[in-house]
């Protein structure tokens, strides 16, 4: 049997533990491949998730896969120069899992909706804070779309990383967020931080009461994180589905369903053109968003 082996990990601001272990998980969905078939994979699989512009650059042949997070989509829209193109270098294969972003308030804010906090953050202006990860995150991209839909103005206060942030909202330093089910349940359960609506297009099973965004005024607007598969663009239609279809299969098992559970992510999947739609969405909704809130890399 072929070896699949993995190349330099590294950890993303925001979902670096998800994807490390997902990265592993993966290496046993592919290592199968080639007791299956005489010619793909017949070498070594690299799989590495720093390697972006190396994964850009390699052989089209289906031996350089790219695992990312949904910032994949955001680096574009917030960095004015890049070495490679998200869209025309590499070629999506399959979104692996997602998770919604949860509306979150500090207990101390009188709001128990979204409606009542719009209603207000346009009774003070400006007065209102939230807290993101960074200054070019996910949640910050988020919160200024919803603020312009929303029709009000909040003070974004970037920390480093989701855990800071948390830190802030708990102690009132800020008011208002959108983060991870996975940072933020602890907080929810502890009576910390209060939900005020799931980013999903459905209500979350694992929050049955909680409202989505979308019902709550704002159709179609949704707020998820997600990680996929790539590979470098020109690759063999043939491999991109063959690895398509048993990263699905993979996704079925319960025992993958459950280690995703544990880390407040859901198992995706679907074709590879469906993510490549997911994508071209993501970086043109972020782009618009970056360039109306003025929104850069630092």
């Amino acid at each position: 049997m072929n070896r699949v082996e993995k190349l330099a990990m590294h950890r993303s601001p925001s979902f670096g533990a998800c994807l490390c272990g997902l990265a592993a998980a993966l290496l046993l969905v592919l290592a199968p491949l080639s007791s299956r078939a005489q010619d793909y994979p017949s070498r070594p699989i690299r799989l590495g998730i720093v390697g972006t512009d190396a994964t850009a650059k390699a052989q089209p042949d289906g031996y350089t896969l790219l695992m990312v997070a949904s910032s994949f989509a955001i680096i574009p829209a917030t960095h004015a120069k890049l070495p490679y193109d998200a869209e025309r270098d590499l070629a999506p294969i399959v979104m692996v899992a997602k998770n919604s972003l949860l509306f979150l308030v500090n207990p101390k804010v009188p709001a128990r909706s979204l409606a009542e906090f719009v209603a207000l953050a346009k009774a003070n202006p400006g007065k209102l804070n939230y807290a993101s990860p960074g200054a070019a995150t996910q949640t910050g991209l988020v919160i200024e779309l919803f603020s312009r839909k929303a029709g009000i103005k909040l003070q974004h206060i970037p920390y480093r990383g989701g855990a800071p942030a948390m830190t802030a909202m708990v102690a009132g330093d800020t008011q208002f967020t959108a983060i991870s089910t996975l940072l933020s349940l602890p907080q929810i359960e502890a009576g910390a931080l209060r939900a005020l609506a799931t980013g999903s297009l459905t209500r979350e099973a694992q929050f049955p009461d909680l409202p989505t965004v979308a019902e709550q005024g704002y159709p179609g607007f949704e707020a998820i994180q997600w990680i996929g598969l790539l590979t470098t663009a020109g690759t063999p239609r043939e491999i991109i589905e063959r690895i398509n279809a048993e990263v699905n299969r993979a996704l079925r098992e319960p025992d993958l369903i459950a280690k995703f559970a544990q880390q407040g992510l859901a198992p995706a999947g679907g074709s590879s053109a469906e993510f490549a739609r997911t994508i071209a969405t993501d970086i043109k909704t972020w782009s618009e968003t970056a360039r109306a809130a003025n929104i850069k890399a630092e």
